[in-house]
C-alpha cells in the first residue's frame, strides 16, 4: 500500500505542477514543493511556496478556489482509482529553510 501511494503522491505532484503552471496569472511564481497523501488516500495536501513572498495570501486563496477544477484536472489525466480531497497549503518548511540558506 505505501508504494502505491507513493505512486499516486508523484503523479499527483506532477499534475499540481502542471495545474497551477496553466492556470496562474504569472502574478506570482509558484513552485509546488511537496505533496502529502493520507494512508487511506481519501485526502491529499499539496504544498507550494512563491515569490515573492507577499503574494502567498493570494496565491493561497486561488488555490483553494481552484480545488475543484483541480480536482476534474487529476480525473480527467490521471488512472488514480479514487481521487482524493485535495487542499493546497503554504510550505512553511522550505520557506524557513529558504531563510536559513539566505543568512548564510
Amino acid at each position: 500500500m505505501a508504494f502505491h501511494n507513493e505512486k499516486v503522491k508523484e503523479e499527483i505532484h506532477h499534475l499540481a505542477s502542471e495545474f497551477v503552471s496553466r492556470e496562474s496569472n504569472r502574478d506570482a511564481l509558484i513552485t509546488v514543493t511537496h505533496t502529502m497523501i493520507s494512508d487511506d488516500a481519501k485526502y491529499a495536501t499539496i504544498l507550494f511556496t512563491t515569490l515573492p513572498d507577499s503574494k502567498e495570501d493570494a496565491v493561497l486563496d486561488f488555490l483553494k478556489r481552484k480545488r475543484k477544477e483541480f480536482k476534474q484536472h487529476v480525473m480527467k489525466h490521471s488512472k488514480i482509482g479514487r481521487v482524493p480531497f485535495f487542499d493546497f497549503a503554504i510550505d512553511k518548511g522550505q520557506k524557513q529553510a529558504n531563510e536559513i540558506y539566505s543568512i548564510q
